[in-house]
């Protein structure tokens, strides 16, 4: 992946409810396409939800914290990437 198109990294992961608190590089909206990786593994999902302090948002800005949900389970220091 290039480094342009690095959004975020992971910086919390909740495993009872599959939510990725995410440190934003750059800014993301949801229904953007974001792929996932860390060391060997790696995957792709559509942002379906996104929320800043507990409200539901559609944009997020560069150096927010925004909880996404995700379909697997990530590690702190998971890469986000645009897909």
């Amino acid at each position: 992946m290039a480094e342009e198109d690095l959004l975020g990294t992971v910086v919390h992961y909740y495993d009872k409810i599959g939510v990725a608190v995410i440190k934003l590089t750059k800014g993301v909206k949801v229904g953007d396409k974001v792929k996932f990786v860390h060391k060997d593994v790696s995957f792709e999902q559509g942002i379906e939800s996104m929320q800043l302090d507990h409200v539901q948002i559609s944009v997020a800005e560069k150096d927010q914290e925004v909880a996404i949900k995700v379909d697997k389970k990530v590690n702190s220091g998971t890469l986000v990437y645009l897909a």
